[in-house]
């Protein structure tokens, strides 16, 4: 019987060590994976209870992977990781090998091979039209992901603020839809995991930086997707947000530092005046509050000076441009990250892709604080962003307020918004650089806003597929919809497209289907989108345009080789085109085409109906 008891104490003894000493495991390493001949140093982030007490090497050795140096974080459950790749190295699957001891542990990554090709590869020019996309409300096109065993928030279509089912099976099956349209590119709102326990279907809550959210596929899906839009000719722009996390992050519990995040004594929001970055009188503290304070409860503020994490956002977005193949990131909320490391983010990933294209959203009224943002201007202060392309809100502004205003027009009013906008051009480095919308996912439909008059939203289309910049449209606005409570807010105007639900009484992605006003807008839009496409005088000729009070507006859009004149008549009444008036250009031109019907068009004594539009082309 002693002998027994002693048996039994001995094996709870072993038990009992075996508990205070779990079995370690590495539970995230990130990247996820890297490549040789890359630009960007490799710096490995790598989460597991306690691995701040272990030595880390690479295996195998003399292949030109190796540890540089090791830094360890505030809480012991990470450490950073330099490893250098040298240009000549043997790619292939390496060994992380963890030891503390006689402890050892093994972990599996891999260092791919480089495709061909792919640090030139291009990006989202002028001559793209750019669709926007929120995957949960586009197309459901696979039912069995609608809600994961590891996602919070359930399917409720019925609950216009609440997940509807879309997904990227969705998007591809209707990408046939999309260039048909003539779209050439598609921004799709994040399709990273956002798992809040609340409204999470908009996607800019992150809970995981490297995962796509289960509910609308997986990584290999999104990969898939990219592939599928290039054989279309389709470019793919992800949409990110490194200025804040969720709170539902694997991180936030346990963060690497603890100035990972920004941390109040007390909840703070932004003040949500990013025009303290530029202004000489601000306070110091306005500043602060503008990019520490958090955009919501659910969504942490980054601190972007953390070098490391500065670092990790670097890798992140190499990562997913040299994973999937994408061709270009609009980045959310763009001012409200601390500006100097969004400087050196966007250089760093410049640098990797020279043809990078990256957008930032800076959601101001003001010419100059907008033109601010963009890389390369001529800043009192010598601040340069290094970010390429902005999005036109002063101009998406005007269009909407014009198509409010169809009376005669007058001083500020009508048309002479959209001329008094342009005429600030000079202030801009890059006017190829900027992205010309009448709205987006954020702002109400411009089919509310035209009150469903398709005269109205053919004005809003010619201005987008004539004016300089890179145009975008949200989706359904080609087919003029509207929200279904505009004073419910997002969630009401971000509708689901008819026919991408098995059980919807239409579908609206086939054109047989489109009657009305839909099909007058459709067509329209996708006859001068089509015709754009294949337009330099559009996609980087030279504008010139004529003032007038009468809620009319002419110009044209020129190069050494053709000329394009566009004149909208958003009044009540008939107007007769003042030919002679724009003798700077028309003087030799008199007989050209009419791009929407082709047919040929004298322009001497040419009338244009009321709320509409004439857009001729001609050959010099």
């Amino acid at each position: 019987m002693k002998r027994v008891l002693t048996l039994v104490m001995l094996i709870a003894a072993v038990a009992s060590a075996s508990a205070a000493k779990p079995k370690f495991e590495i539970k995230h390493v990130e990247p996820l994976s890297w490549w040789v001949g890359m630009n960007t140093p490799l710096q490995l982030m790598i989460n597991a209870e306690g691995v701040a007490n272990y030595n880390v090497d690479i295996l195998p050795e003399g292949q030109g992977v190796k540890v540089a140096a090791v830094h360890k974080a505030d809480s012991p459950n990470y450490i950073f990781v330099d490893v250098v790749v040298a240009e000549d190295a043997v790619a292939g699957d390496y060994t992380l090998r963890f030891t503390n001891g006689r402890r050892k542990y093994d972990y599996t990554y891999t260092i791919a091979s480089r495709q061909e090709g792919s640090a030139e590869r291009e990006s989202f020019t002028t001559a793209d039209f750019v669709y926007l996309i929120m995957p949960d409300r586009f197309a459901n096109g696979n039912p069995e992901n609608d809600n994961t065993y590891d996602t919070i928030e359930r399917v409720e279509r019925k609950n216009p603020g609440r997940r509807h089912g879309g997904d990227i099976e969705g998007i591809i099956a209707h990408l046939d839809y999309i260039a048909d349209l003539g779209a050439t590119a598609i921004w799709s709102t994040p399709l990273l995991l956002d798992d809040e326990n609340g409204p999470s279907y908009h996607g800019y809550s992150c809970s995981d930086y490297y995962r796509i959210d289960p509910r609308y596929g997986s990584n290999e899906l999104f990969k898939t997707y990219v592939e599928e839009c290039h054989k279309r000719d389709l470019k793919v722009i992800v949409d990110i947000v490194p200025n804040h996390s969720s709170t539902t992050h694997w991180w936030y519990n346990d963060l690497p530092f603890e100035d990972w995040v920004h941390k109040w004594d007390s909840y703070t929001q932004s003040n949500w005046t990013f025009s303290v970055n530029m202004d000489f009188n601000a306070s110091k503290s306005d500043l602060y509050q503008m990019e520490s304070g958090w955009f919501d409860r659910s969504m942490a503020d980054m601190n972007l000076d953390n070098p490391y994490l500065l670092n990790y956002f670097k890798q992140w977005a190499v990562w997913w441009i040299e994973y999937s193949g994408l061709d270009g990131f609009r980045v959310d909320t763009y001012p409200y990250n601390e500006k100097m490391p969004m400087s050196q983010w966007c250089k760093a990933v410049m640098e990797e892709y020279p043809n990078f294209n990256i957008v930032g959203e800076v959601w101001t009224s003001s010419i100059p604080q907008l033109a601010y943002w963009q890389g390369g201007n001529a800043n009192k202060d010598g601040f340069d962003s290094h970010l390429k392309s902005i999005m036109d809100f002063p101009l998406h502004d005007a269009i909407r307020a014009a198509m409010t205003e169809s009376g005669d027009g007058g001083w500020g009013q009508g048309m002479t918004r959209i001329y008094d906008v342009l005429s600030h051009d000079f202030v801009y480095h890059d006017l190829s650089n900027m992205m010309i919308m009448a709205g987006n996912h954020d702002t109400d439909r411009i089919g509310d806003v035209c009150e469903g008059d398709p005269k109205r939203m053919k004005i809003v289309v010619t201005l987008l597929a004539t004016l300089r910049g890179m145009p975008q449209m949200l989706y359904g606005d080609e087919l003029m919809f509207r929200s279904t409570d505009r004073s419910k807010g997002h969630p009401t105007l971000r509708v689901d497209f008819p026919g991408g639900w098995e059980d919807d009484k239409i579908n609206l992605f086939d054109r047989a289907n489109h009657k009305g006003d839909q099909k007058e807008v459709f067509d329209y839009t996708r006859k001068l989108m089509q015709w754009r496409k294949s337009k330099e005088v559009i996609h980087s000729g030279r504008t010139l345009h004529f003032i007038d009070r009468d809620n009319t507006y002419a110009y044209f859009r020129y190069n050494e080789r053709e000329v394009v004149f566009v004149y909208i008549n958003n009044s009540n009444a008939e107007r007769e085109i003042p030919w002679s008036r724009y003798a700077e250009l028309s003087a030799d031109l008199t007989v050209g085409r009419d791009v929407v019907t082709g047919e040929e068009v004298d322009m001497r004594g040419k009338r244009v109906a009321p709320m509409s539009t004439l857009v001729v082309e001609f050959s010099r």
